[in-house]
């Protein structure tokens, strides 16, 4: 989709979506329809690399939202003995319509308006959800979830169990962003209001969001969300979890302390090699 189109199709999305109890159903669903499709061919993004930072594109958003309200719930077609209910605007995607993907058998599913590059490789069972974007040459394991509109780069890896989450509203939000060749460990959680850099390595158990304190322990600072409400991890930090003292009275004489994250080194040869090892998968 061009340009033009992208721009023309992004003021017919923001004029239906104020149109409240006056909405045109019918021309909000061929609007949402044009967003599905430019998302899965990926010529629509949620998000895009902005120089070294990202722009956010609200309208994306907005017509997801307005999807869900004009959709109707309907039975999907079965799969075996399963049977699904959901909105007929989203259904699971085919496999026809993802060229070069590997998705292996055993309940994985791909959201209609999600896009997955050729080389990308999903285990079971993992989703990923509407408006995400999944890079070339990626692996999505086992119950792992992409959420809405995150943004996840090329050659990263979401070890089991880990969620990067998804955001629509507020519609102007940063979705949850993974940079190329991050490494995300066993049950990681990258929610709300966080952009994991490029190479950055997150060992199991780490839990991020917008509130969370990282503590470098490499350049003794504390990173904490900036004024645009977005914690940045640095590029090639290897963070694990952490816990740090609480200073009130109460905690002390309980013996309390609260979660962080610490970064302890700069990804080298050696952690480079241990997570690397699921090409062998591929």
């Amino acid at each position: 989709m061009s340009r033009v189109a992208r721009d023309e199709l992004a003021a017919r999305i923001e004029a239906l979506a104020a149109a409240g109890d006056d909405l045109d159903r019918a021309a909000a669903r061929e609007a949402v329809e044009e967003l599905l499709a430019g998302l899965e061919d990926g010529s629509i993004r949620a998000a895009e690399p902005d120089g070294d930072g990202w722009r956010v594109h609200p309208w994306v958003k907005t017509g997801i939202l307005l999807g869900f309200r004009v959709a109707e719930v309907v039975d999907l077609p079965s799969a075996g003995p399963l049977g699904f209910r959901d909105k007929d605007l989203f259904p699971p995607r085919l496999l026809d319509g993802m060229p070069g993907v590997r998705l292996v058998p055993g309940g994985s599913a791909v959201r209609r308006g999600a896009y997955l590059a050729p080389g990308t490789v999903l285990m079971p069972p993992c989703y990923v959800n509407v408006g995400a974007r999944v890079d070339e040459g990626t692996m999505i394991d086992s119950h792992a979830l992409v959420g809405s509109c995150a943004q996840v780069g090329r050659g990263v890896h979401v070890s089991a169990g880990a969620q990067v989450g998804g955001v629509l509203e507020p519609p102007g939000a940063l979705p949850v962003i993974v940079e190329d060749g991050a490494f995300l460990g066993g049950l990681v959680a990258v929610l709300e209001g966080v952009r994991v850099r490029r190479g950055a390595v997150l060992a199991a158990g780490v839990v991020l969001t917008r509130s969370t304190p990282v503590y470098d322990l490499v350049r003794e600072r504390v990173i904490r969300a900036g004024e645009d409400g977005i914690l940045e991890i640095p590029e090639n930090a290897v963070v694990v979890p952490g816990v740090r003292a609480v200073g009130s009275s109460f905690a002390r004489e309980h013996g309390l302390s609260a979660a962080c994250a610490l970064i302890v080194k700069d990804r080298d040869e050696g952690t480079s090699a241990r997570a690397s090892l699921e090409e062998a998968l591929r």
